[in-house]
């Protein structure tokens, strides 16, 4: 029999013994022979009672029952909500003493074979100290390493911020925020979970305190929780505990990441879920990482674990005792070092492992973690039995990285460009088109408002490439501009992503179409030649969280065209974050001048693409390709910008 105990109740071998705890919330008013029975049927089989005379000596069971042969216990946990039973045969029926409210009960013969299900290996991946330690990158690189050995996996994000989502928050607050193909704006840690395994992401898969308390007090307001006081404990903790179940579902393995720093008070509530979580769940079928700062003393000349060690004992006063131990550090930690750790944070030595800053990529992070043995040991934990794989991948992308064949200069014209999580995405994808290409890419961030004000457009000769990336407001909006034309007369490969196709209409039409005051209703709602409109469902939209064109739309490309060649299919899916859309009513002026209408929304016939008929590279999208590109497979739109770069770059030398 597999026994399924109720989430937050206390699992105890001595439960057929035992009524109260034993997690099958049984009354605990039954009679001493409904007990019996009970006990019984447990232990495999029926058997007369002496307060029950009414049975039969014989093995048959009592009325709903179906005869059974012995059973083996097994535990396995089961998501609030779920109140039905299930059986193995249809016959069976739950006694009458037992609560609706207990939990399923599956019977799995000992004779033959059975239809157990594998269950859910969970990972939770916490940080100490400091926060930006890597633990996205950490949750992502192990997921990588479980995938290999041939595990479904999945990532999940928690945030203990209150805000529902990143999506109204500034990038000089969170980064770049990462959109999900169902239009969950996430933060950018799942674009490294994307971007190092195979599995594609939902909002499943992010959750935030804001999330957790608009559910508990649109629970508590339905009146859900039958009057009872609403608290942390047990409401808050039980409803994140849910959505670990849920993120779990129909995978081998799921990885957990929490944000922020072990001792944060708004992180206090995921901690103590993952503390009654790991209880329920049982220590075959659960582990902790803990990821923290080893930092090094410049002036001592030496490094220091006691960060580290405080940051563990926090952890553990919470209740949860960490099964590795993952050191940030910026150079080679001595075994010296790690038997200190491991004495005074109640992990092995094998269980102590180096994160040093990478020399080239953070993709070079799988083999160090790998070299050190914390898949096989986190095999070994969870009793997964599944090799490793002769052949790595990731070897052959290091060695991409390291061995190239070409090199260029692309200049990514922003305005938060002195902040290195604002077009992380991009970045990224930049670095896998030169992966594919055998190139290393040089990133030259230009600020748009210094094209404006200081060196014009002089600091854009030297480059290779000129990409636009996305972006909202008017600042340095005008340098931009520039770029789109600079790229334009002097035939350098131009990629403009979401506000950088808009930027590419709208210098077009000035300096092309001659209407000097094409604008954007973004920038000057009154412009009398806006090029770049306000879609028509945004027109009477107040609220601004979650309320854009947000996820994956179809986008039917023209055969011929730049970006047909280099998709190579008729039809795409590329996600969206935008309001503002090409004024259909410009389409016919644009196209007669020379600009190429390449790709359109197929059910709206929204501008999706466009691009310039006599210019070797000059490509603009509506949509935000760099959240679909992997490092061993670079979005086809990028790897076909690094080329053009790469010729312009051949073509300067030669």
């Amino acid at each position: 029999m597999v026994c399924l105990p109720v989430p937050g109740s206390r699992w105890t071998p001595s439960h057929v013994n035992q009524t109260r705890s034993c997690g099958l919330d049984c009354t605990a008013e039954q009679a001493p022979g409904q007990r019996r029975r009970w006990q019984s049927f447990f232990r495999g089989g029926w058997r007369r009672s002496p307060t029950d005379p009414s049975e039969s000596r014989s093995r048959a069971a009592p009325a709903g029952f179906a005869p059974v042969p012995p059973f083996a216990l097994v535990r396995r946990p089961v998501p609030v909500g779920e109140r039905s039973w299930a059986g193995r045969r249809p016959a069976l029926r739950a006694p009458r003493h037992i609560s609706r409210r207990c939990t399923k009960l599956f019977l799995v013969s000992r004779q033959g074979p059975t239809n157990t299900v594998k269950p859910v290996k969970y990972i939770f991946v916490t940080g100490g100290v400091v926060s930006s330690l890597g633990k996205g990158l950490t949750a992502g690189s192990l997921g990588a390493l479980l995938e290999m050995r041939g595990l479904t996996v999945r990532i999940q994000k928690f945030d203990p911020y209150l805000n529902v989502d990143p999506g109204t928050m500034s990038p000089y607050q969170h980064g770049e925020v990462y959109v999900l193909d169902d239009g969950a704006e996430t933060d950018l840690d799942l674009g490294h979970y994307e971007r190092f395994t195979s599995g594609k992401l939902s909002r499943a898969n992010s959750l935030s305190s804001g999330q957790i308390y608009e559910s508990v007090i649109a629970k508590e307001r339905r009146g859900d929780y039958l009057g009872k006081t609403v608290q942390v404990i047990p409401h808050v903790t039980n409803e994140i505990k849910e959505r670990i179940y849920k993120g779990g579902k129909g995978v081998d393995v799921l990885i957990t990441e929490i944000g922020g720093t072990t001792g944060d008070i708004e992180g206090l509530p995921f901690l103590e879920a993952l503390r009654q979580f790991a209880l329920e769940v049982g220590p075959r079928d659960c582990i902790f990482i803990h990821v923290t700062l080893v930092p090094y003393v410049n002036a001592a000349g030496e490094m220091k674990t006691k960060p580290t060690q405080q940051s563990v004992a926090k952890l553990r006063e919470i209740g949860i005792q960490p099964h590795l131990v993952v050191c940030r550090c910026e150079h080679p930690l001595p075994l010296e070092m790690r038997e200190k750790i491991s004495m005074f944070c109640n992990v092995p030595v094998k269980a102590v492992m180096a994160a040093e800053d990478v020399e080239s990529s953070i993709y070079e992070l799988p083999l160090m973690l790998q070299k050190q043995g914390m898949d096989q040991l986190v095999c070994d934990l969870l009793g997964i039995k599944n090799k490793a794989p002769a052949k790595n991948v990731w070897l052959d992308i290091v060695h991409r990285i390291k061995s190239p064949k070409h090199e260029v200069n692309i200049g990514v014209v922003g305005k938060y460009i002195e902040l290195q999580d604002a077009y992380k995405s991009v970045y990224e994808s930049l670095a896998h088109a030169g992966i594919a290409n055998y190139c290393r890419v040089n990133i030259v961030r230009v600020d748009a408002e210094d094209i404006e004000t200081k060196s014009g457009v002089a600091v854009l000769k030297k480059l290779d490439g000129i990409l636009v990336p996305g972006g909202f407001g008017d600042r340095g909006i005008e340098g931009k501009i520039a770029a789109a034309k600079f790229a334009r007369e002097n035939k350098i490969p131009y990629y403009g992503l979401c506000l950088g196709l808009q930027i590419a209409v709208i210098e077009f039409a000035r300096n092309v179409l001659g209407l000097k005051k094409a604008n954007s209703m973004e920038f000057d709602e009154k412009s009398p030649e806006p090029v770049i409109a306000l879609m028509d469902e945004q027109r009477n939209v107040v609220q601004k969280g979650g309320t854009m064109r947000l996820g994956a739309y179809a986008c039917s490309l023209k055969p011929g065209t730049l970006a047909r060649r280099a998709y190579g299919q008729d039809t795409v899916t590329e996600r969206h974050r935008h309001r503002y859309e090409v004024n259909n009513d410009y389409i016919e002026r644009l196209e007669k001048k020379g600009m190429v209408i390449s790709g359109w929304n197929p059910k709206r016939g929204l501008v999706e693409v466009v691009e310039l008929k006599d210019h070797p590279w000059f490509l603009g999208v509506q949509c935000h390709p760099e959240f679909q590109s992997k490092p061993n497979k670079a979005h086809p739109l990028f790897a076909s910008f690094i080329a053009a770069a790469i010729k312009r770059r051949a073509m300067r030398k030669g």
